[in-house]
C-alpha cells in the first residue's frame, strides 16, 4: 500500500498521550553491568576496531539459514531505555572551547554554487523538491520535472518532462527527491509495483532543457520519513539509505539482498538485477542478533553520478529494524533500534541495551565500526558529529527511529549521548552509562518533539507536529551545552514546532489555534535568553519539513528569513494535500525580527494539472528562495518574485509553470 498505511499511522500518532512532565532535573539510576570503554585512548579519531564482515558467500548463506527468521511487522515501535549515570556523576567528555564552528550554518553553500536548500551540514546536499543549476531552477512536483530560467533577471518556464522514463510504468510509484550534480539531474523515488528505490537520471543542457537518460532500480523497502531525506549528495557521489527487512529463505537466503539493475522495457520481476553488496561488505554489529525479534539489512549505497553509466557500491549492516540515518561531512551513521519495549527491571533493560546499534561508515571508504547503545534518536537533527572528535546524539527512551511517521510518536525520558569517535569498535563494546546525561523533559507545547544542534547548544522542546494547533499555551525550550552538559531552560509563550539557526543564534517557531509565533534566542555571550519576538496574526506554519525554512545571512548579525504559512489552525498533515497560502519574509537585525511582507498564492487562477502519478506532496510544495539578491516564493505551480522597497516586500511578477493536463503515465 502506498506509503505504508500512513493514515493509520497518523491516527495512532494523534491518540498518543503527551509526555508533558515539567522541566525536572531528577537523575535516573544507572543500570548494572554497563560496559566501560577501554582505558587507552588512541592518538587519533580512528576506531579501536572495525566491524567484521563475512568472509565468504558460503559463510553469509550459512548465517542466514541459521537465522531462520520471518518478518513480523510492527506499527508504533519503542526502544530499550537509556542507561543514565546517577546524579552527580561526571559528564563524559572534556569541555572544548567553542567547538560549535563544526556545525554548518543553515543555507551555507558548498563551493561557488548558491544553495536554495536549508541543509544540515554545508557540503552535504539533501534531496529536495527544488534545486539551482546555474541560471535555472529545477523543480520536482507531482510526477514531473520542470526548469525555470532565473539568470540575467529572467523568470521564465523553460522545460518539463515526466520524472520517470518513457518505458517505466509509474503506477503505485512516488517521485520524492531531486538532486543535481553537474549536468545530471537525479530523481529518487519508490515503486510499490516493482518493490524498490528508483533513481531516474536526466540531463539538463546549457539552455535548461531536460532529456531522459536512464532509470536504475535498487531492491529495497520504502525509505520514506516524515522528517528525514533518503538521499544526500557529497561532491558527485549520490549517497542514500534504504532498509531491507530480512525474510529468511533457506533455499536461497540471499535472494532478497540489495541489487541494482538498469531498467528496460519489458523487464521481468527479477531480470537483470546484479547484487551490489557481496559477502565481504555485509557486516553484523553485535554477537547477540539471535535475541532480536526482527532484523533489517541497513543498506547505504554510494553511486557515482560522474560516470555515463551509473555505478553503485553498497555497504550492508545487519541489525535491529528501527533506524535513523544521518550524514556528516565525514561519515554516514545509522542508528538501529530494536522494537522491543516494556522492560521490567534494570537487569532486563541492561540486557536489551545491546539491541540498539550505532553504525559509523566513513565516507573515505574505510571499514565501518559500531557501538552498542540504548534508546533511539528522534530524527537526523538529533545528531552532531562535532569538531572536537565526538559524536553527540539526543536519545529518547520510547522512540523507534524516523521511518514513516515514527519520529512524530517519539516519547519517554531524554538524554544526551556523547562518545568519542575512537570508542567505536567491532560492535562488542557498549557506550558506558557515563556517556549518557539525563536531560530535563520539555514542558508543554504539544506532543511532537523537536530538536536541533545550533552552535554550541542542543535545543529541544515540544510542538504540534502533524497535529492541529491548540489553544495558546506556554512551553519550555531546553538548551544544553553539548560539550560540557550545562542545561538551561527558556520559557516561551508558544510551542516548539521548528528550531532553526540564525547565524550563531536561533529562532523558534510555534503556532497556536490563532497565530504563528517567532522567537529569536541569543546563544552567545554566556547568557541564554529570548532576544526578540514576532507574531503573525491569523496564520499557521505551512510546511513542517526543514527545507520549508531558509535563512539568508547578509552579515554576522543581519539577514532575511522565509517560511510558508497557511490559514490559522491548520493541522500539519494537511500540508500533504493543501498548498500554503503564502511565504512570509522577515528581517533579522541583531535578533530583532521585523516583517517585510508576504508573497501569496493565487489558487483561484490555478489550472487542473490532471495529476495521475505521485499526487501527494509528501515533501511539501512551498519554499522561500533567495537568489543573487532576488527574493522568490515557490508556491505549488507558481513562482512569485518580490522586491524590497523602503523596508517592505512588494510583488513584482509571477509565473505559472504548471503542465498542460496531458500527463498519462500509463
Amino acid at each position: 500500500m502506498p506509503r505504508g498505511l500512513f493514515m493509520r499511522a497518523l491516527v495512532l500518532l494523534f491518540v498518543t498521550a503527551a509526555f508533558a512532565a515539567p522541566c525536572a532535573h531528577a537523575q535516573a539510576p544507572a543500570p548494572a553491568g554497563a560496559a566501560p570503554h577501554a582505558n587507552a585512548k588512541p592518538s587519533n579519531q580512528s576506531p579501536r576496531k572495525r566491524l567484521r564482515a563475512f568472509g565468504s558467500e558460503r559463510e553469509l548463506k550459512r548465517f542466514m539459514r541459521k537465522l531462520g527468521r520471518v518478518t513480523v511487522k510492527h506499527e508504533v515501535p519503542g526502544a530499550a531505555p537509556m542507561p543514565v549515570e546517577k546524579a552527580g556523576a561526571d559528564y563524559a567528555g572534556s569541555a572544548q572551547p567553542s567547538a560549535g564552528e563544526a556545525v554548518a550554518k543553515a543555507a551555507e553553500p558548498a563551493g561557488d554554487e548558491e544553495s536554495v536548500t536549508n541543509v544540515q551540514h554545508a557540503g552535504v546536499d539533501e534531496g529536495g523538491i527544488v534545486k539551482l543549476h546555474g541560471d535555472y531552477l529545477v523543480v520536482l512536483r507531482r510526477g514531473r520535472l520542470f526548469t525555470v530560467a532565473v539568470g540575467g533577471g529572467a523568470l521564465r518556464p523553460v522545460s518539463s518532462l515526466n520524472a520517470f522514463g518513457p518505458d517505466v510504468d509509474p503506477e503505485y510509484a512516488w517521485y520524492d527527491e531531486l538532486l543535481v550534480s553537474g549536468e545530471t539531474v537525479a530523481v529518487i523515488g519508490y515503486s510499490y509495483e516493482r518493490g524498490g528505490t528508483e533513481v531516474g537520471l536526466f540531463r539538463i543542457d546549457r539552455s535548461g532543457r531536460l532529456s531522459y537518460r536512464a532509470t536504475y532500480q535498487l531492491r529495497s523497502d520504502d525509505y520514506y520519513s516524515s522528517r528525514n531525506y533518503a538521499s544526500r549528495l557529497v561532491g558527485d557521489k549520490l549517497v542514500f539509505y534504504a532498509p531491507l527487512y530480512l525474510e529468511a529463505d533457506v533455499r536461497n537466503p540471499l535472494a532478497s539482498f540489495p541489487a541494482l539493475r538498469r531498467w528496460h522495457k519489458g523487464a521481468g520481476e527479477s531480470e537483470g538485477f546484479r547484487r551490489i553488496v557481496n559477502a565481504t561488505r555485509v557486516y553484523r554489529g553485535a554477537q547477540n542478533l539471535g535475541e532480536v525479534g526482527e532484523l533489517a539489512l541497513h543498506t547505504v549505497t554510494v553511486c557515482d553520478l560522474a560516470r555515463a553509466d551509473m555505478s553503485c557500491e553498497a555497504t550492508a549492516l545487519i541489525g535491529p529494524p528501527g533506524s535513523v540515518f544521518y550524514v556528516s561531512p565525514s561519515s554516514v551513521y545509522v542508528w538501529a533500534s530494536d522494537w522491543s519495549s516494556g522492560e521490567e527491571n534494570d537487569e532486563e533493560a541492561t540486557a536489551k541495551t545491546s539491541r540498539s546499534i550505532l553504525y559509523r561508515m566513513p565516507l573515505d571508504g574505510s571499514g565501518p565500526s559500531a557501538l552498542r547503545v540504548a534508546g533511539s534518536p528522534v530524527d537526523q537533527f538529533s545528531f552532531l558529529e562535532s569538531g572536537d572528535g565526538n559524536l553527540n546524539v539526543l536519545v529518547r527512551s520510547e522512540a523507534g527511529g524516523d521511518r514513516m511517521w515514527d519520529a512524530e510518536a517519539a516519547a519517554g525520558s531524554v538524554a544526551l549521548l556523547r562518545v568519542p569517535l575512537w570508542s567505536f569498535s567491532g560492535g562488542e563494546d557498549a557506550a558506558p552509562a557515563s556517556s549518557y546525561r539525563r536531560l530535563p523533559d520539555p514542558r508543554g507545547g504539544g506532543d511532537a518533539f523537536q530538536n536541533r544542534f545550533v552552535g554550541d547548544y542542543l535545543l529541544y522542546g515540544n510542538g504540534n507536529g502533524m497535529d492541529t494547533p491548540g489553544a495558546a499555551n506556554g512551553s519550555s525550550l531546553c538548551a544544553v551545552r553539548w560539550a560540557t552538559g550545562e542545561v538551561s531552560t527558556v520559557a516561551l509563550k508558544h510551542g516548539v514546532d521548528r528550531i532553526e539557526a540564525l547565524g550563531s543564534d536561533a529562532v523558534v517557531v510555534g503556532a497556536d489555534a490563532e497565530d504563528l509565533h517567532f522567537t529569536s534566542v541569543r546563544l552567545g555571550g554566556g547568557t541564554l535568553a529570548v532576544a526578540g519576538t514576532y507574531t503573525r496574526k491569523g496564520a499557521a506554519q505551512g510546511e513542517t519539513r526543514s527545507h520549508g525554512f531558509f535563512y539568508k545571512p547578509e552579515d554576522e548579525n543581519t539577514g532575511l528569513l522565509g517560511l510558508p504559512i497557511s490559514k490559522p489552525g491548520r493541522s500539519g498533515f494537511e500540508q500533504l494535500f493543501q498548498s500554503s497560502a503564502a511565504v512570509l519574509f522577515l528581517r533579522n537585525e541583531s535578533l530583532d525580527l521585523k516583517e517585510l511582507g508576504e508573497l501569496d498564492a493565487r489558487p483561484e487562477t490555478a489550472a487542473d494539472d490532471d495529476c495521475q502519478i505521485s499526487c501527494v506532496d509528501w515533501y511539501g510544495n512551498a519554499r522561500p528562495l533567495f537568489l543573487r539578491g532576488r527574493v522568490f516564493a515557490l508556491l505549488g505551480y507558481e513562482i512569485v518574485e518580490g522586491a524590497l522597497d523602503g523596508g517592505r516586500l512588494r510583488e513584482t511578477r509571477r509565473i505559472s509553470y504548471a503542465p498542460r493536463p496531458t500527463l498519462s503515465g500509463r
